[in-house]
């Protein structure tokens, strides 16, 4: 049987959502995993279910938009200087780690004194 496309994009949406799971599995410092599109929309999230989110809804979009254009920007270099590992974003509070894989973006953010940081990176990029 053939599947329709919004049972493809089900599946899809299932299969990301899936994967955010794991991630938020990773450490307890892990906040919220999430998955966006090459232009800026949320596919999926997953906000830790002890924890208060920090953005505001309108943040949040704002905050999606510029990394997936940073993303989409880049692409042009990556011949140049070689495949992305991750981009790191070190705040006073919160580590963001952007990963992508086949245009979408993986947005983790872990609190900000997390020790076990770079153990928990490699952990989530074999996640995806």
């Amino acid at each position: 049987m053939v599947k329709t496309p919004a049972e493809k994009w089900k599946d899809t949406v299932i299969k990301y959502r899936k994967q955010c799971q794991k991630i938020i599995q990773v450490s307890k410092n892990v906040r919220y995993a999430g998955v966006i599109n090459q232009y800026g929309r949320t596919i999926t999230g997953i906000v830790r279910s002890d924890i208060k989110p920090l953005l505001k809804s309108e943040q949040v979009k704002n905050e999606f938009f510029i990394l997936s254009t940073l993303m989409n920007l880049r692409k042009d270099s990556e011949k140049a200087v070689g495949k992305l590992n991750y981009v790191l974003l070190e705040h006073q509070k919160v580590s963001i780690v952007i990963l992508q894989k086949n245009n979408m973006t993986f947005y983790v953010s872990m609190d900000g004194k997390a020790k076990d940081l770079h153990e928990n990176i490699s952990k989530i990029k074999k996640l995806i």
